[in-house]
């Protein structure tokens, strides 16, 4: 497998954004997902006074990262948690403040590729899509022991799926027959499942299916609403974090505590805000910025990627 084809997405962007808070002597920065090491050398590379703290939940992408990375010896700390466990990664290392932090979310090119970890629709493999293979329930027990209702729940707010309950119909009807273990029969069964109307928007079919059991199986966005405001919290004033989303679900969890970082909390009609109720953040980008059309080109992984930035310039208030 090789490390050549994966192309961090944004990359230069991402390193411009946390550039002013990179270059200084003693500076931490912490990449919340790992995947392939993509970003954190490029972080190394670019910022030759920074200390990297890189987390994954794949113990697979730990062990080629390690690889990657050993040139930088000392300056690379390389750590199997999930990035909402980031506070007590910082409190073991004891570091107290960072300056910077990335979030790289999604899926790594690495679990896309393989295809025995079932994440990938274009190919058939075992449902699994664990993140960390080691924990938890794979996507064929979910789909094969939770209750229609909760598989249509599932589908509607993780996929955005409008036609959850066809599907879920279909899926309860034939796991009585026999359960589901590849992602082939459940590809084949979404498509029959759909009307014809549906089927000629969007791309592959399962697609949000695929998404939704993905999210379910890892605790995606239960993950990313504890990790964001950690990651706000660990940051020094000056510090600056950046957030690649790919879907519009992650994207609206990383709007939402940034913009409420960025907003005053002060009670209506005071003359003079007082500093504990003053933003906590700066944003850094307008709204979602967009790869460019070039980048689509080169990588098309990079297609439905929204970046957000935002800068902490005071502490929270006592």
């Amino acid at each position: 497998m090789s490390q050549s084809r994966h192309v961090p997405v944004m990359l230069q962007r991402c390193l411009d954004l946390l550039a002013p808070a990179l270059e200084r002597p003693g500076s931490v920065v912490v990449d919340c997902t790992l995947g392939l090491g993509g970003h954190s050398e490029a972080l190394l590379a670019r910022f030759p006074e920074a200390r990297l703290v890189a987390l994954d939940r794949d113990k697979e992408a730990l062990r080629l990262s390690t690889q990657r990375l050993a040139p930088f010896g000392e300056r690379a700390t390389l750590v199997h948690a999930v990035y909402d466990e980031l506070p007590d990664v910082l409190a073991r290392l004891g570091i107290a403040r960072v300056q910077g932090v990335l979030f790289d979310l999604g899926v790594s090119s690495m679990q896309l590729d393989e295809a025995e970890r079932g994440f990938a629709y274009a190919q058939d493999a075992p449902l699994d899509m664990r993140m960390d293979q080691s924990t938890g329930i794979g996507a064929a027990e979910v789909l094969n022991t939770y209750p229609p209702g909760e598989l249509v729940r599932i589908l509607r707010a993780y996929g955005e799926e409008k036609q959850a309950k066809r599907i879920v119909a279909a899926i309860v009807r034939e796991r009585d027959k026999e359960p589901f273990s590849s992602s082939a029969r459940l590809v084949e069964l979404i498509r029959d499942a759909l009307p014809q109307a549906a089927k000629r928007t969007g791309g592959n079919p399962a697609k949000r299916t695929f998404q939704a059991l993905r999210i379910e199986v890892n605790g995606e966005l239960g993950v990313l609403e504890r990790a964001v405001p950690a990651a706000v919290k660990a940051l020094a004033v000056g510090g600056r974090v950046a957030v690649l989303s790919y879907q519009s679900l992650e994207d609206r969890l990383v709007k939402q505590v940034f913009t409420a970082g960025a907003t005053a909390t002060a009670p209506p009609g005071l003359p003079v805000v007082p500093e504990r109720y003053q933003p906590r953040l700066k944003l850094l980008t307008r709204g979602a910025e967009l790869p460019t059309e070039e980048e689509v080109a080169e990588n098309r992984r990079a297609a439905p990627a929204r970046l957000r930035g935002a800068e902490r310039i005071r502490e929270d208030a006592e």
